[in-house]
């Protein structure tokens, strides 16, 4: 199996891209740019994914799926042996699901008025700010008892929800004021499937993109 992943640098698409590496799946790299709706080798991206934005994935019988929360499922189900998702059908993949929502609806959708400030306004800008801070702080908690969302195993939540604290970097917000965050993120940047796929984006010395 050999997949293709369309992608912008440090964007939602870097938590498939880490996905791939964590389930040793063969894949390429296209990269598209956002503002312009190309890809690197000049093709229109609405041509390929209507909806325009990335994540997609395409395989190898010509099907394009999109959707983070879903690519990662799929990919993790590839692979079984990587134990990145528990079985369906268990309470584990309902919790590892719960997960994804809760990080794609109250974590990544919440930072969406944030690269918007100068159309939000500053007063709109701190009121979005601080309600993710409080989300942060509910999650730090729950980090504080256990070295993964799962709890001791790595899972796609993991990679989706490290893509995420990377953005608050863009707004002068230090992880430190989240301790246990803080040791999370580090724990999984070390992982060298995160390197490869940090590396390949050209996000090591990068402050992080939405």
């Amino acid at each position: 199996m050999s997949i293709k992943l369309y992608y912008a640098p440090g964007v939602c698409s870097l938590s498939p891209h880490i996905v791939l590496n964590e389930a040793n799946i063969p894949y390429t790299l296209e990269k598209v740019n956002l503002k312009t709706k190309e890809t690197e080798t000049g093709r229109n991206y609405f041509q390929i994914s209507e909806k325009g934005s990335v994540p997609a994935i395409e395989l190898e019988d010509g099907n394009l799926l999109t959707e983070g929360p879903a690519i990662v499922q799929y990919l993790a189900d590839q692979a079984p042996g990587a134990q990145l998702a528990p079985p369906n059908g268990t309470m584990e993949r309902a919790r590892l699901q719960e997960w994804l929502n809760y990080i794609s609806t109250e974590l990544h959708k919440g930072h969406g008025p944030l690269f918007h400030a100068d159309k939000a306004g500053e007063q709109a800008k701190a009121y979005y700010l601080e309600q993710l801070k409080n989300k942060y702080t509910w999650l730090d908690g729950k980090l504080a008892e256990r070295d993964y969302l799962m709890g001791s195993q790595f899972s796609v939540a993991d990679a989706y929800l490290f893509t995420v604290l990377r953005w608050l970097s863009n707004f002068n917000v230090d992880l430190n004021t989240w301790p246990h965050l803080a040791a999370y993120q580090a724990r999984i940047a070390a992982r060298p499937a995160v390197q490869r796929a940090m590396a390949a984006e050209g996000l090591l010395d990068q402050q992080a993109a939405a």
